[in-house]
């Protein structure tokens, strides 16, 4: 027996940057129509969009070290949007309003599911976070690996997208 989630209800952030990480995050949150449940010197919790984003000061004695992707642990993570457009308001929003790194402007992923468009960007703390639209049902519909007449799970993932040996 397995069980049929529905999305995730919250992430928790930890920042070695609070003066900037907080503001940061609870601009964004609000940018995506959360509201701020917590709000203090060293924690912003904002929930709505059928998520949360808890975001919390690291310790003084554990902030010595920046984020870095690649060690183990939070590579990075993607909102949903409705449509292409919101991903395109989002990209406008971080990097006008809060100035963010962009890693990659609003772009085409097809190579990762039919109809793919995301953006990606970093927080104050080099956390990388993903905003994506893919149309209809994605890998599970029409065209997609796991639909009908889909090619079944790929073996390989990386810059190129999923790929097969």
């Amino acid at each position: 027996m397995s069980v049929d989630l529905n999305g995730i209800a919250h992430i928790q952030l930890t920042s070695r940057d609070p003066d900037n990480s907080l503001p940061f995050w609870e601009k964004l949150c609000g940018f995506l129509n959360m509201r701020t449940l917590i709000r203090s010197p060293d924690t912003v919790y904002c929930i709505g969009s059928r998520t949360g984003i808890l975001v919390r000061a690291a310790p003084d004695d554990k902030r010595d070290r920046a984020f870095d992707q690649w060690r183990p642990g939070l590579h990075h993570f993607c909102f949903r949007a409705r449509s292409e457009e919101d991903v395109d308001r989002v990209h406008e929003f971080v990097a006008r309003e809060l100035k963010a790194t962009i890693v990659h402007p609003p772009e085409d992923g097809s190579e990762f599911a039919p109809g793919y468009y995301s953006v990606l960007f970093e927080d104050p703390d080099g956390i990388r976070v993903e905003v994506n639209f893919v149309p209809g049902r994605g890998h599970f519909g029409e065209g997609g690996r796991l639909g009908p007449q889909g090619a079944g799970p790929a073996s390989g993932y990386g810059e190129q997208g999923l790929t097969d040996s």
